[in-house]
């Protein structure tokens, strides 16, 4: 069974490749169909950007397709950067959003955050099938590590005493938004393979 991942983020489609290779699903980019589709996310909740991203890829492919949108939620600024984590302060560099990010948190009182991802797979039968996960931490004061990308650096897991930086590929799996809500797809994928 083929799905078309709706990104172009070889990065993705490794970790997909991972979980979904084991239930027996060929996951391939959506250049490699030749679809350079990039949809509008105008959604205002992470599912709406997802399935808005799966339906266009489904559609255009006419095969089973897989999104996901995340972002970086900030209790002290009300949920920012949110579902404008990628376009934050209208910046288009990781190191410039999260200095940004670290000069609006400057006095705040709190600095709890959490990641979150929704992922949706949209079927050309009509079906969607939706995940989600989390991983709550807190914004450190400086950035810390070089690994991952995004706000990673300054991303602290309290329980690992590291940012998401600092952690392998593999810790950060295990643990990270989108390692959650890819293992519950996974879950909801399988019994509906089973029942298809």
């Amino acid at each position: 069974m083929k799905f078309v991942l709706a990104s172009h983020n070889q990065g993705k489609l490794a970790e997909m490749q991972r979980i979904l290779g084991q239930l027996g699903v060929e996951v391939v980019l959506q250049s490699e169909l030749g679809l350079a589709l990039e949809p509008e996310e105008t959604g205002t909740t992470f599912t709406e950007n997802a399935r808005i991203k799966a339906e266009a890829v489904m559609q255009a492919s006419g095969l089973p397709a897989i999104a996901d949108d995340s972002g970086l939620c900030v209790d002290a600024l009300n949920g920012a950067p949110g579902v404008y984590s990628a376009r934050y302060g209208g910046l288009d560099d990781d190191v410039a959003r999260y200095r940004l990010l670290l000069e609006n948190l400057r006095g705040a009182g709190t600095r709890a955050a959490h990641f979150h991802t929704s992922v949706v797979c949209c079927f050309p039968n009509g079906d969607v099938l939706e995940a989600e996960g989390d991983c709550h931490g807190t914004i450190a004061y400086a950035p810390q590590g070089e690994n991952g990308f995004g706000y990673d650096p300054v991303f602290f897991v309290p329980e690992l005493r590291k940012t998401f930086a600092q952690l392998t590929p593999e810790e950060k799996n295990a643990i990270s938004h989108r390692g959650v809500a890819l293992r519950a797809f996974g879950e909801k994928l399988k019994e509906y393979m089973e029942n298809h």
